[in-house]
């Protein structure tokens, strides 16, 4: 397998296993802009070490199965991704020279496919698809002149796929663990016009400092995400389990003894299953997105309670919890004053709850019924957005 070495940013030809030798990797875990505390909570509470918040993600460290743990774990985390290469880049020349000294014949063969991505900043090389260009060449010209054969490209699902990202001329290259974006956990077989990705929800969930034990509410549920994946969180449901094969999985390196430890991940983590949680309880307006919430749920293998009802009838529960909402706004869905009139007067009557609001427009803070105790700037997709967090008294 390659092995990592800081100090002359190389990867260097060597058959020892990191996993097994014990050498510590560079991982960096992708968010949503505006969700990197998120990901750098949930990453110490599973205990991963070295764990710094970035731009973009958050930064951490340990032995290759500590990414293949990332990649079952993680909630709020888009891609897990693992460096293996960094170097002067200012030029073409540079790029391709320092990616053709990775053994890429660790992780390809003519058998699989590769796909570059590549991002750039205050740099020389500034074209994206020259970056990605040059490094496809580098990485298949030296498994060429190895191997006497080439991997094809795969733009769609490769089984390889690598991140250049150039920053004030200093090129760093990244193997993506994860395969298919970890937001897709599998389970949302139907949806609604605008819906909200599963890692966004979960990041949601934990900057709402909800705390798993209280009743949580989502009284605008849409297909049922936000609900959902507070119940799987509640739970301890490792995203991870529900998904057949990760991007690592796919590497020419990964051999029966990295099977045999992600087959023990898995394990640990369905041991850690609770099987009775808080109350979980969604509803909406819509007929039609109650039934679709209902199937996300059952795809999902959990039963939680999901009615028809209007944000009007919401009321304060016995024990004060925590009430969730992405209301229609006008990029998404339509939306129209009298609405957030009517969640607002629901709001005040929550007593001793706490309101957490994704707001996608000024006319949803109307709905906002006192001055936040704390204000998140997130983005859904595109779309910047406002979190809302009040306590009502």
């Amino acid at each position: 397998m390659f092995l990592y070495h800081a100090h002359n940013a190389r990867v260097t030809d060597d058959d020892s296993s990191p996993s097994a030798a014990g050498d510590t990797f560079r991982f960096f875990a992708t968010a949503a802009k505006g969700t990197e505390g998120a990901i750098r909570d949930e990453l110490r509470e599973h205990r991963f070490f070295g764990v710094r918040a970035d731009r973009g993600g958050v930064h951490f460290q340990g032995r290759l199965t500590e990414g293949f743990r990332a990649c079952i774990e993680l909630r709020c985390a888009v891609r897990v991704l693992v460096l293996i290469a960094e170097f002067h880049a200012p030029n073409g020349e540079a790029l391709y020279e320092g990616v053709y000294t990775v053994d890429w014949a660790h992780v390809l063969d003519a058998d699989r496919t590769l796909a570059v991505r590549a991002f750039a900043k205050n740099s020389a090389l500034s074209h994206t698809q020259f970056i990605a260009q040059k490094t496809k060449d580098a990485v298949v010209d030296q498994l060429r002149d190895r191997l006497g054969s080439r991997p094809n490209v795969d733009r769609d699902d490769p089984d390889v796929l690598l991140f250049v990202h150039i920053a004030d001329d200093h090129a760093r290259v990244y193997l993506d663990m994860s395969g298919e974006s970890l937001h897709t956990r599998g389970y949302r077989r139907l949806q609604g016009d605008a819906p909200l990705k599963e890692s966004l929800a979960a990041s949601l969930l934990r900057l709402s400092e909800w705390d798993r034990k209280r009743p949580l509410i989502d009284p605008m549920c849409g297909s049922g995400t936000l609900a959902i994946e507070a119940f799987l969180w509640s739970h301890d449901i490792a995203p991870g389990l529900r998904r057949e094969r990760f991007g690592f999985e796919r590497w020419r390196s990964h051999g029966d003894a990295e099977a045999r430890a992600v087959s023990d991940l898995r394990e640990r983590a369905r041991s850690r299953i609770i099987e009775k949680g808080p109350l979980v309880w969604a509803f909406d307006a819509s007929r039609t997105m109650v039934a679709v919430a209902r199937e996300n749920a059952r795809a999902a293998d959990i039963h939680m309670r999901i009615e028809e009802r209007t944000i009007d009838s919401l009321s304060p529960l016995p024990t004060p919890g925590v009430v969730i909402v992405n209301p229609p706004y006008g990029e998404r869905l339509p939306a129209d004053q009298s609405l957030y009139e009517t969640m607002a007067s629901a709001f005040r009557r929550m007593k001793e709850h706490r309101i957490a609001v994704l707001a996608g427009a000024p006319e949803v803070e109307a709905a906002v019924p006192r001055r936040p105790t704390k204000v998140y700037t997130v983005f859904n997709g595109p779309i910047e957005c406002r979190f809302f967090l009040v306590d009502i008294p």
